[in-house]
């Protein structure tokens, strides 16, 4: 890749936009960016709890609205949800069973009555005969584990509001759970395995659920929907998934940023350096700043505001998690993990401005990409010389046309998507039916205009206006492209008589 500009090479010295708070490269501090959270208004004292699995995610909510009103901290490990309140173990969340298949179920208690031997038990299931012995006696149940987490405001967006738990589980579904009963409010399922999880809205209100999944798409959840409303395929298995605005920010793993609006239409696509490790959101309230900071393989931690590369910052190591937000006094600090287990942190200097421009050198990489423009076919070429010989007498005769109908009306139809404007002239208006209802246009290349020109006859005397409906369809498609109105003054002709 193309070496960065001199302002970013320089990061590391006086004039760079970050100051070097703290590093420990032997803190032994091994997490993901799904694992860190910014709380407030938690306790300054320290504790420490044992889990009996690994975590799958962090998240710090409100439970309830009367006084004193605590921060609870819920961690997500296995099929169960620790929640603390001061630091202190409060209550236990379990998932509930899946169903288990009536076969294997039927087969288990045959087995626990001795009914059938391990041999065939064995042909069943395909398992051994330990295995066999020793779950027999034990209850058959069927559990799930958590995969992903994050939190949904209950009825108000106040930073100090009430929110719910929305958890991802291996079973490929979506749960949201109530903030005081700890019941399921919702339940939604996911053609895949979710594994990262954003969330907007209220849940009482409207909300939307951003999932990336495990098959490398992003699925689209609003309220009051069991299966997704929109999908997304990515061009690779998601590292990370941050929600920009109303724009959805995906790290994937073949080296590429993506950005895709709320309905998964894709806006925009970067090529990175290094494969990506880790995703987070820069959220600058008090200057309005938003970006996105990809942690990557090569030693460097990328900051995108859009598509444009706007800082870049060196580790001593590779980086596996990141969260950006208020520590201690400060309200803008960056604390990142890496691979060997150190610690860094670093604070944003009150100065800092970063340019929304993209900073990497040269052309932009979109100058770079052919178009596929096809070639010119000997028709082509023959029908432009023809025309450039008899530019006056196509003119003249185009004007007598126009002078021979009772009236021209130029009309402008405004398309949509990948459609320029088309300009067309139509003739003899009131309610009129043209002589060929349909013309052949060749294709239609963005940011040109091109004429049509076709004549419509008048099929009443009353001298009433009327609409042309204009469809542009593609050949073999029955489904519109492009729909018009065209509003048609009474013709003068009818006026005159």
């Amino acid at each position: 890749p193309p070496s960065p500009p001199r302002e970013i090479q320089n990061d590391n010295e006086a004039h760079s936009k970050w100051l070097d708070a703290h590093y420990d490269p032997v803190a032994n501090v091994y997490t993901f960016s799904s694992c860190i959270g910014k709380f407030d208004s938690l306790p300054s004292s320290s504790h420490e709890s044992v889990l009996l699995d690994l975590p799958a995610g962090v998240a710090a909510f409100l439970m309830e609205q009367h006084e004193p009103r605590t921060l609870a901290v819920a961690v997500a490990s296995g099929p169960f949800i620790y929640v603390y309140k001061n630091l202190r173990p409060y209550f236990k969340f379990t998932l509930p069973l899946l169903d288990i298949n009536p076969l294997e179920k039927e087969v288990w208690e045959q087995a626990k009555e001795d009914m059938i031997d391990p041999l065939t038990l064995k042909e069943i299931l395909g398992r051994m005969d330990p295995f066999v012995n020793l779950h027999k006696l034990q209850s058959l149940k069927r559990q799930t584990v958590i995969t992903c987490m994050g939190t949904l405001k209950k009825n108000m967006v106040d930073e100090d509001a009430v929110s719910c738990l929305v958890i991802g589980t291996e079973s490929a579904d979506i749960l949201i759970l109530d903030p005081e009963a700890f019941t399921i409010l919702a339940k939604m399922a996911l053609p895949s395995v979710p594994v990262f999880l954003d969330v907007m809205g209220q849940f009482d209100v409207e909300y939307r659920l951003t999932v990336a999944c495990r098959n490398g798409a992003i699925y689209i959840l609003r309220r009051d929907s069991k299966r997704p409303r929109y999908c997304v395929e990515l061009s690779s298995l998601p590292v990370g998934l941050v929600r920009v605005h109303k724009s959805i920010v995906a790290a994937c793993s073949d080296q590429t940023l993506q950005g895709y609006t709320q309905k998964g239409k894709k806006l925009w696509s970067v090529s990175l350096p290094a494969t990506p490790t880790t995703l987070s959101l820069m959220d600058q309230k008090s200057r309005g700043f938003q970006a996105v900071l990809v942690g990557l393989a090569n030693l460097e931690v990328h900051m995108y505001r859009d598509k444009n590369l706007v800082n870049i910052i060196r580790t001593q190591d590779v980086v596996n998690s990141i969260c950006f937000g208020r520590y201690g006094r400060e309200d803008s600090t960056l604390i990142m993990t890496t691979k060997g287990g150190g610690l860094i942190i670093k604070i944003l200097k009150r100065t800092a401005v970063f340019d929304g421009g993209d900073t990497s050198p040269g052309p932009p990489i979109a100058q770079s990409i052919k178009l596929s423009v096809p070639k010119k076919t000997k028709l082509y070429v023959d029908q432009t010389l023809r025309e450039r010989e008899n530019a006056v007498g196509e003119c003249k005769a185009r004007t007598a046309g126009h002078r021979g109908c009772d009236c021209c009306t130029p009309s402008n139809l405004v398309s949509v998507g990948l459609f320029s404007p088309l300009t067309t002239a139509a003739c003899s208006p009131a309610p009129q039916l043209p002589p060929s209802r349909y013309c052949r246009v060749p294709m239609l290349v963005p940011g040109l205009s091109y004429p049509i020109e076709t004549y419509v006859e008048c099929l009443s005397n009353k001298g009433i206006s009327d609409l042309i409906k204009v469809f542009v369809l593609r050949e073999g498609q029955s489904a519109p492209l492009l729909t018009a109105h065209i509003n048609m003054p009474v013709s003068e002709g009818l006026i005159a008589a």
